[in-house]
């Protein structure tokens, strides 16, 4: 990028940014004016209820007494607020390198100024920070070794080492330095063109997947029962993947119904519950000890059918005592599903942790094999430096990649988008 180019792209995310700043002070004042007006009403029924007491001081006093109880009793059943469900608004940040960056990512696919979300920018700054480690792994030596010098065979050597390092795997690797190989034999390419190349590559790997399914976004479909069977083992981040999806789906206008039919793991089903309520989305569950759980989405679907529910997601057990058992299991649901509604549309989404790297590629594809899978969802991203298994996943288990996890946040779950990935993973230094 030429100088001129990055001062118009700062240019650009500077006006972004003082745009989301006012929209951030307007919502500020629409708040403090709605507790104004709060205020008020509550001094009007305080002025209300002085009179009516003053009114009744004319009464007897036990009748005055057995009046001001009843007064008490109702305005508690009215007025004392249940747990609160409320998300925190993201705050706007400072305007910096991480604003400038998701910024210019989001125009890049065009989105106006005036479409841009704090949100967005928020989850694309999560983004960036949680690959940080994976980038630091291949990307950061790999431009200090590159510096503005032409790659060379050497160089990709030196690429193949450090991305097998990164968990990318052999097959996906083996794939890009043979591209890269070929276009070097064809023409000088320089560092910048290099990564831009190497962008390119990764993209492509981790499309086709989700090219080949013809869904390339993930999303409840209107009119029908949709069921969501999230899978994996214990340890990966799947119950409370499972709560973040709850939210998204809720958020999202989608009506969503959950099922913990992971009747097997000791806190299970109370820890849906505390996801459950801070999504504002209701829990089918059984508090029977090691319940059946295929009785448990049995009461979900019937649940469902009744409330006219657009999402059902079912958190499942994650180990029995051996692997053929737990195959069982889900294969016993998924009968359930299709006896009680044969017309849903049933997804089995495979939960992997990316700081597992190459165990989390043995993981998807003894699930792939086994529970017909139709999915992934990558989680703990941040902070580990194995986020290249994405990559891994998509070329040798041939599974799209739907929903990524780069935070702990209730927020910090979003649909798959490869361009967002790949930038990510491959942001300038």
């Amino acid at each position: 990028m030429t100088k001129t180019d990055s001062d118009k792209s700062r240019e650009w995310a500077a006006q972004a940014y003082a745009l989301l700043k006012k929209r951030q002070e307007e919502q500020k004042l629409e708040l403090e004016n709605q507790e104004e007006q709060k205020l008020e009403l509550e001094n009007q029924e305080e002025q209300k209820l002085e009179l009516e007491n003053q009114e009744e001081q004319k009464l007897e006093l036990e009748n005055q007494e057995e009046q001001k109880l009843e007064l008490i009793n109702n305005a508690r059943k009215e007025n004392i607020p249940g747990p609160s469900k409320t998300i925190v608004s993201t705050e706007l940040g400072e305007f910096d390198d991480n604003f400038t960056w998701s910024a210019m990512v989001l125009a890049a696919q065009g989105k106006k100024i005036d479409q841009i979300s704090i949100d967005e920018i928020d989850w694309l700054t999560k983004l960036r920070r949680g690959l940080e480690e994976t980038r630091k792994g291949f990307v950061t030596e790999l431009l200090d070794k590159l510096g503005d010098d032409p790659l060379t065979p050497e160089s990709l050597d030196d690429l193949e080492t450090l991305l097998i390092r990164a968990d990318v795997g052999i097959d996906s690797t083996d794939k890009i330095i043979s591209s890269l190989r070929k276009k070097l034999n064809e023409e000088v390419v320089g560092g910048e063109a290099g990564i831009k190349f190497l962008k390119k590559e990764l993209k492509k790997i981790v499309d086709i997947p989700i090219k080949n399914s013809g869904i390339d976004l993930l999303v409840p479909q209107k009119g029908k029962l949709n069921v969501w069977l999230l899978v994996g083992v214990n340890g990966v981040g799947k119950t409370t993947t499972l709560g973040k999806l709850a939210y998204l789906s809720s958020r999202s206008n989608y009506k969503t119904l959950i099922a913990a039919a992971d009747t097997f793991r000791a806190a299970a089903v109370e820890q849906l519950k505390v996801w459950g309520e801070r999504s504002n989305v209701d829990v089918i569950s059984n508090q029977s000890k090691n319940a059946d759980p295929a009785a448990v989405v049995f009461d979900a679907i019937n649940s469902a059918i009744k409330r006219n529910v657009d999402l059902l997601l079912v958190d499942t057990a994650g180990r029995l005592q051996t692997k053929n058992n737990l195959m069982d299991e889900l294969a016993k649901i998924k009968k359930i599903i299709d006896k009680k509604v044969p017309d849903a549309i049933v997804e089995s989404l495979l939960v992997l942790d990316a700081s597992q790297g190459q165990n989390g590629l043995k993981q998807a594809k003894s699930f792939s094999k086994s529970a017909n899978l139709s999915g992934a969802i990558i989680t703990k991203l941040d902070g580990t430096s194995r986020g290249g298994v994405s990559l891994a996943v998509s070329e040798e288990v041939n599974l799209p990649i739907r929903f990524i996890g780069a935070g702990e946040g209730i927020k910090d779950l979003r649909p798959f988008n490869s361009y967002e990935f790949v930038e990510a993973l491959l942001a300038d230094k």
